[in-house]
Parts: structure tokens; sequence; C-alpha cells
């Protein structure tokens, strides 16, 4: 299969355009309305046969034509089902060739929909299905829509056919490290010759494309899933739409649904393909697909009314660096340089916010600056965490098996602390874990957490009362407590650090939690205020600088931060070993830095070629390269060479849409 591709890098290098390949309309499940399908197919399930009396050739004096041509027509279908007997009995031969467009004509195709405007139009699995976004302007919404290869008649018979065939047949030949793709189409093939099948290349890619969607993909739901730019998935019931969340046109339904009963098969397959068991008399599950996205899914209508229902949060191929959240604006240069400061010097954090305002992707982003070989330990429900770090280890909840039990966060928790890491990131805290997380804090274990709260004071409240509970003189251990929103700005929904607060301890006078803000957004100017920093005042204290110095570092560290972002890197292996190089040799990394701005000062001036990326390239290679470093750091160099311009493609491919 073709990797997915950008809208101007389909099939063939080209954006899949609209009626090309066929007069059909494609829908999500792969049926369509042609005038022009197949013939023969046409007239094999029309064509009558005669009973055993011969009453259906009696002979009519008034219509003896139309007898002579009904006679001719049940003779050219008998002619043509004993062709097909013959044919499955001797076989037949199929070369698979690889597929290509211009050779064998487009796979999917689309005219549009009669009042609705097309607004965009993109692969999520070249050659075999795009999307397209179109706009209504009488209802003001747009419309997401998967467009699938078409399939005639006796295709769709084949495909019935074949997925009760290959199943056991794929069940015994896969094995771990094999070629899946490669199984499946030599699985096709051979059954396809058994039936003496005379199938061209299209109609067999077709075919694979629908096995391989049904077995290994997600079924009606695969582009969906394919699709970069689709943060959430949500069915609501039988017979509804799904609605998927854009990342630029925000929730949009699409006219993907399910019936009752293969809703009901999808969810139970999500669960079990998760490793997972639901049922009516357990009917709701919360798991990880195999992908790594999230998923909550329940089943029958008992304790969903509208029916079974399931949403799915999107697992990133590639995790966010602290430079996507720079880009993005959740963050600012001071920002980000202020918390890689106070990480290095082991200060316990917390991010708090509603639902999808990026609290785990800022906790993923900023653990990247993470001292080398320090050992890390994380704790989840639902696995999201993705560090490029050597020593690390990773830990996930169990719900009981047979006769096993369950293994929750307060017991990962507990046998993570005889692990002695050094930095302990727990997914989330909801109940009794958070007592064991603060006594880690009190213990000197550096530890990051996220939990649901829109604002310093309900955190404060949610962490003293019911049901996490934990006494207020343990929670002034913390020392950072970073808020973030989701909230809409001219240009769309946004993702911001509302504030950075700092426990400061109990206050004597009224024994209540006392804290200060470091940093404020103004959401009218869309720009962040510092406002001082008492962690910053301890971290000097700790390293003897003084103001001055601690100044410089912090200054140090947003040049570093400009730097990778003015040339793109945005890949979260190489990010974490420019960071390593940091760590090894700061004064030698911003000498780097230094040459690489006189460089363009000079370029300015005319003496060089301002806009040739392959000066800031190396000099970004030159980082790593210059030097032995690190083992993570060697490593990332030979897989990322090819500089920004791999990293820039990497970021195009998962669509991220990043503005400067």
């Amino acid at each position: 299969m073709t990797d997915q591709r950008e809208p101007d890098g389909g099939a063939g290098g080209d954006r899949p355009e609209a009626g090309v390949g066929s007069d059909t309309e494609a829908r999500a499940d792969g049926t369509a309305t042609n005038d022009a399908a197949d013939t023969d197919g046409r007239e094999a399930s029309e064509g009558v046969w005669p009973d055993a009396d011969g009453a259906t050739l009696e002979a009519d004096t008034a219509e003896t034509a139309a007898g002579e041509n009904e006679a001719d027509s049940l003779f050219g279908t008998a002619r043509r089902t004993i062709r097909r007997v013959l044919e499955t009995i001797r076989g037949s031969s199929i070369e698979v060739v690889d597929y290509d467009p211009s050779v064998h004509g487009s796979l999917v195709s689309f005219d549009g929909e009669e009042g609705i405007e097309e607004v965009d139009r993109y692969w999520v699995n070249a050659p075999f299905s795009f999307v397209t976004i179109g706009y209504d302007s009488e209802r003001n919404q747009h419309r997401y829509r998967t467009v699938e290869p078409t399939l005639t008649a006796e295709e769709r018979v084949l495909i019935e056919t074949l997925q009760d065939d290959v199943r056991d047949p794929l069940l015994y030949r896969e094995a771990d490290g094999d070629d899946v793709e490669s199984i499946l189409q030599e699985t096709i093939r051979e059954y396809l010759e058994r039936y003496g099948a005379e199938v061209d290349v299209a109609t067999f890619y077709r075919l694979f494309y629908y096995i391989h969607r049904d077995f290994r993909g997600y079924g009606r739901l695969d582009p969906i899933m394919h699709d970069p730019r689709v943060e959430d998935v949500s069915c609501d019931g039988y017979d509804l739409p799904i609605f998927v969340y854009h990342e630029e046109y925000t929730d949009v339904a699409t006219n993907v649904d399910f019936e009752k009963e293969a809703l009901d098969r999808f969810v139970v397959r999500l669960a079990q393909h998760s490793g997972r068991h639901i049922s009516i008399g357990d009917p709701m599950v919360e798991t990880t697909l195999p992908d790594g996205s999230r998923a909550e899914l329940a089943l029958g209508e008992e304790v969903t009314p509208r029916g079974s229902a399931f949403t799915i949060r999107k697992y990133a191929d590639e995790p966010f660096t602290p430079i996507d959240l720079l880009e993005y604006g959740t963050f600012s240069v001071e920002q980000m340089a202020y918390l890689w400061l106070a990480i290095e010097h082991n200060k316990s954090l917390i991010f708090a916010g509603g639902t999808a305002s990026g609290k785990t992707t800022s906790m993923n982003a900023i653990s990247m600056f993470i001292p080398p070989r320090s050992k890390v330990l994380t704790i989840e429900d639902t696995r999201e965490l993705q560090l490029y770090h050597d020593n690390w280890l990773s830990s996930v909840t169990r719900e009981r098996l047979h006769e096993g039990k369950d293994v929750t966060m307060y017991d990962l928790l507990r046998s993570a602390l005889r692990h002695r890491p050094e930095y302990i990131v727990v997914g989330e805290v909801r109940g009794e874990e958070a007592i064991t997380l603060f006594q880690a804090m009190n213990t000197g274990h550096t530890t990051y957490s996220t939990m649901h709260a829109d604002s310093v004071q309900t955190v404060i409240n949610r962490l003293e009362n019911e049901p996490i509970n934990v006494p207020r003189p343990m929670v002034q251990s913390l020392d950072i407590l970073s808020v973030q929103t989701l909230t809409r700005l001219d240009d769309g929904r946004v993702r911001r650090n509302k504030v950075i607060a700092e426990i400061e301890g109990i206050d004597q006078r009224t024994g209540e939690l006392d804290y200060s803000t470091a940093y404020t957004w103004d959401g009218e100017t869309d720009t962040f205020r510092s406002s001082g920093s008492h962690v910053l005042t301890e971290i000097r204290d700790e390293r003897g600088w003084s103001q001055s110095e601690l100044l410089t570092e912090l200054r140090n560290r947003e040049r570093f931060l400009e730097y990778l972002w003015d040339n793109g890197i945005t890949d979260y292996r190489r990010f974490t070993a420019l960071v390593n190089e940091y760590y090894a040799d700061s004064e030698r990394v911003l000498e780097t830095i230094e040459g690489d701005a006189d460089a363009a000062a000079e370029d300015e001036d005319g003496d060089e070629d301002e806009n040739n990326p392959e000066n800031h390239r190396m000099t970004v290679d030159d980082i790593t390269s210059s030097r032995d470093g690190s083992a993570t750091g060697n490593e990332t160099e030979t897989e990322t060479d090819g500089g920004t311009a791999d990293t820039d493609a990497d970021a195009a491919d998962r669509g991220d849409g990043r503005r400067r």
C-alpha cells in the first residue's frame, strides 16, 4: 500500500482529481450507483432459469419476437455460467504488478455534491482514499466526506467470498516481522486464481484495499483514522453520522455512519483488538488501541440510549516538542527557557486545564528537557507519553485478568519509588495515587503530572478535598503549576498557557496556601507577561549565581530555542539530541549558534546567499557531528540525516499546519 500523502502528493504525485477513473459516486462503504456496471454480472443476476416443466419457455404466438429474445437471453446466461464453471475448474493466472495510476487508471473518483462548495481535498491513504471538505452555504456548515474505491456488483461478491476464505490462511501464515501486505496480496491472488477469476490490476488493488481495510484497519472508519488533520473521532449511536474534530474546520459531521449490528460488531472489535473485554454485562471500557489512540467504548442501549458509542482520541505518530508549542503559540520562548531551567533543577510541576487543552502534550514536550541518563519512570492508565530517553521505564495500569488482580496507578506509584527514579511522570492524578505522588515530592523525587482544573485555585481545591485529599502541608511541596486553556481567537481555536503559578507555602496568618504568578497570558493581545519568579531566585541561590549570571543563563537557553525554532527542528529525536548536546557542552553549542548568526549577518551584506538552506542545515548538523557526544545524540544524527529539509517534510506529512 502506498503511504499517505499531502494534497499535492497523491497517486502519481497529484492532488486527487474530481471525476477521474469512473462515472460513479463513491460512498463510504464502497458501494456506488453506476449505470455502466458490469454487463455480464447484471445479466447473470437478472437472467431467468427455466422451470422443470419448461413453463418459462411456452410459446406465445402473439409475442413470438419477445419469446425468441428471451430464449437468446437465457441461452447467453447459461453459456456464460458454463464458461465460468469451466474457468473455475481450470483456474486462472493473475500477475500482480505494482500499481501505476498512469497505466492502470485511478482507483477512486468523486465529482462533488450538488449545492456543496468543495473547499479542500487531500489524500489520506493514497492511492486508495482521500478526503474532501465541502461547505454548505444554506446550513452554514462544513461537511467531511471520505472517498474510497467504487466497487461493481461482481467485485462486491468477490469481496464477500474472499473475506470468508482468506481469514484462516492469514491467521496461520502471519508471524511477527512478516510483511502483512505482501502476505495478504499473495493470499488474495491465490484464491482469485482458484476461483478462475480474471481481474485487471485496478480491480485487484480495489479488492486488496477493502480486504486489508477490514482485516488490518478500521473498516469504514479507516480513512478517518489515516487523516493526520483529525484529532478526535466520535460516534453517538446507531445510524448517526460520525463526527470528527478537524484541526482547521473544528467539529465536522462526516458521511460515515453505522447501522445497529455493524456498530455493535465494530465496538466489540475495537475492544478485542485492544486486548479488552466488552459485553452487555460490562458495557463500558476505556482502552488504548493498537496504534496508541485512546478510546472510550460503550456497547448497547442501556447506558447510551441512542445505541453503541465510541470516542477515539487519536495518537500522534510524532510527539510534539517544545518547538511545536512555540510554533503554535502555546508558550513563549521566555516561558520555555524558564521551564527548562526548572526541570534541570528538579522542580516539581503539574499541568492543569480542561478537556483537550493540551495538558498531556505539554507535559510530554517539556519532559524532553530532562537531563540525559537521568532515570525517568512514567505511570499511565492509557499510554500516551512518548519520550526519547535512554533511561526510561514505562508502566501502565492493568485490569484483573482471570485469577490475577488489578494493577492500579497507586500500585505502580508505590512500586516506582523502589526503582529509585530521579523523575516520576504520572499521566493524570484523580484519587488516592495523589497522596503517594505528593509523598514522593516530599521525599525529594521530582514529579510531573496532569489534572483537570481550569484555574490555580481550582487545582488547590481539588487536591485538598474529596476524593484526592492531599494534606495542605504536603501540597506546598509542589513548585510550579501551569494552567492551560482551549480558547478561540480570530483564526480559530487555540491552546494557550493561561498562567504559570508558583507555590510559595502556607500563609502563617491565614493558614491558606500562598501562590504567586510568574507568567500570565493576555487574551486581548495574545501575549505573555512576566511577573517575577521566586523559583528562579531559589535556583540562583542553589547554584551560587549572581542575578546577572542567572539572566545570562536564561538568555542563552532562549537563544538556543530560537535557533532550533528558526531552523525548524521539530523532530523529537533530533530535538532531544541537540538538548543533550547543550547539556554536554553548552559553550561550544552557543559558539556554533553565534557563528551562524554572524554568517547570516554577512549574507545580508551580500557576501553569501541568504536563501541557501544548506548553510543553515550544515550548521545545525555541526552541533552533533563535531564531537562524539552521547549515544542518543549519535543515533539521532544517523536517523535524521538530511537536516531540516527532512524534518520540515515530516512536519508536512503530519499535517501540523504550523504558523510563525
